[in-house]
This record gives C-alpha cells, structure tokens and sequence, in this order.
C-alpha cells in the first residue's frame, strides 16, 4: 500500500499537465488579496533529484520536462511553468519541483497550505521541505479522510489537488466519493483530480459517477502521449477541475495541442471537455 515512490516519476508528462493546471489555477487564485487554503491530499517528497537513482532508473522526466526545457515555446502559460521549474535550477536540469514546491511558490504570507504524506521516507523529505514556513503544514495521514476535516476552511477560499498513486485499484472510486463529500462540505473550492489512463474504462468510470453525483461545473484536460491500449503502462494522464478559473478551460484548449506536438508520439491526443456544466 506505501510502495509507491514519485521519485522515479518526477518531471514526466504527467507531471507537466498536472503542475501546468494546478500552476494556472493558484495564479488565478492570486488575483485577490483575499487569503486562501491550498490542500494537497497526497504530496510526496516535494522536490526531486534528477540525478537520484530512482529518477535515473526511469529516466521518464526526459520525455516530459525535458523535452520542454530548451524547446521554442509559443503559448505563455507553457513559457511560465518551464521557467517555474528553472527557478529551482541552475542552467541545466537538475531539479524537479513537486507539487508541494510549486504550490509554494504562488502561496503567499496570508494563504495556508496543508501537505498529506503517509510513506514514511517521503514523509521526511516533505517535512524537511517545507519547515521553513510556518505557513506550511504536514500531517502523516491519510489524505483521503484529512481532507474532509479542513472544510470548511476559515479562509473560505480553497484549491484542493487529489493525486493518488492508484495503486489500489479503489483509489479510483474513493478519489471521487472524497471529492463528492468535500463538495458537499464546500461547494465554492477548485477541487483538482489527477488522474492516469492506465485502463481507460476506469477513467470512464470516474466520469460516469462524478456526472451522476450532483457536482456542478466540471472540467476535464487531458494528454495522451501515445494512444490508449490494452498492453500495461500508462498512455495518458489528465485533470478533472471542479470550479476551474473562467480563464481554465480557453488556456488549456490553446494549450494542449502544443503540448501534444511536443511531448507525444503518432498516436497521442488531447481531451479539452466541459462534463457537466455550471
């Protein structure tokens, strides 16, 4: 059950779509003074070492991030999230921020983040990245259950990221049962879920029950880097924003074709889709 590392992910294609969105949305967030509570229910270490064995065993940040990090970028919000990541990097690529870091890097001195992590190594490194802030906050519990008890948040405002590993194959049903509870806690937060396209019926699955749970005003982006398939590995990966920014939906139809060029094979595709409406 704690098995999985982000380690040997760091900086791949899944990477960029979900930091890409969760980057838009925190920047949208920052329009207003107006404080805010950022939740990420499953963070990981924060911050990655490209040069560790994990990342170097995989070598999947080449087929993401590196393929962004010296390529002509036309749309800005893709210029922007490539120059977040060489904030945290000299000329070379070296680091990868995790969602934690990224976060960080548009929360201010009046917003909060709360940080989920239950394996206990990464656990360690999250804590040791993020203790500079008194602002930031850790708990070693389980994200799914831990999120239901911030909301409603005294902030009233609210950005929440799900990002299991899905190795348990109920993760699928409980990410959306989580989101469908917090809803009914909050109704006026962005919840984000991250999603992989390993099977795609599962995927049809969370789109299914979350059309049939009442929740209004949601978004799906997707890339598919190559197309879907019956063999093991994952093709594709996306985001489900509920209340995404006005601004979401344009940014990531102009910006996924770019992506798609950039970071996909023959057979790689782009969903850009309103699943239930407002």
């Amino acid at each position: 059950m704690l098995s999985y590392r982000h380690s040997f992910h760091a900086g791949n294609p899944a990477d960029v779509i979900k930091h890409l969105v969760l980057a838009q949305v925190l920047d949208y967030m920052n329009r207003k003074d107006k404080p805010y509570d950022y939740i990420d229910t499953h963070s990981g270490a924060g911050f990655f070492e490209l040069a560790s064995s994990d990342a170097q065993k995989t070598l999947e940040f080449e087929q993401g991030i590196g393929k962004l990090w010296h390529a002509p970028l036309s749309h800005p919000a893709l210029v922007d999230y490539v120059e977040l990541v060489k904030q945290f990097n000299k000329e070379k690529l070296a680091f990868y921020p995790g969602s934690p870091k990224v976060a960080e890097s548009y929360l201010r001195r009046q917003d909060k983040g709360w940080f989920f992590e239950l394996h206990p190594q990464d656990l360690k490194r999250l804590e040791a990245n993020t203790e500079h802030k008194k602002s930031l906050r850790v708990r070693a519990e389980d994200g799914f259950k831990g999120l239901l008890g911030l909301l409603p948040p005294s902030s009233r405002r609210a950005v929440v990221l799900m990002d299991p590993p899905y190795e348990i194959k109920k993760d699928y049903d409980t990410a959306v049962e989580s989101i469908v509870k917090a809803y009914k806690k909050f109704d006026s937060a962005t919840y984000m879920i991250w999603y992989p396209v390993v099977e795609r019926e599962r995927i049809d699955g969370m789109e299914t029950q979350l059309k049939a749970s009442g929740v209004r005003n949601i978004h799906l982006y997707e890339l598919a880097t190559s197309a879907d398939t019956l063999e093991r590995g994952m093709t594709a990966s996306g985001m489900i924003v509920i209340n995404p920014p006005w601004t979401l939906t344009k940014t990531m139809s102009e910006v996924l074709p770019e992506l798609t060029t950039l970071l996909s094979d023959a057979g790689g595709f782009y969903r850009c889709e309103e699943l239930v409406p407002e």
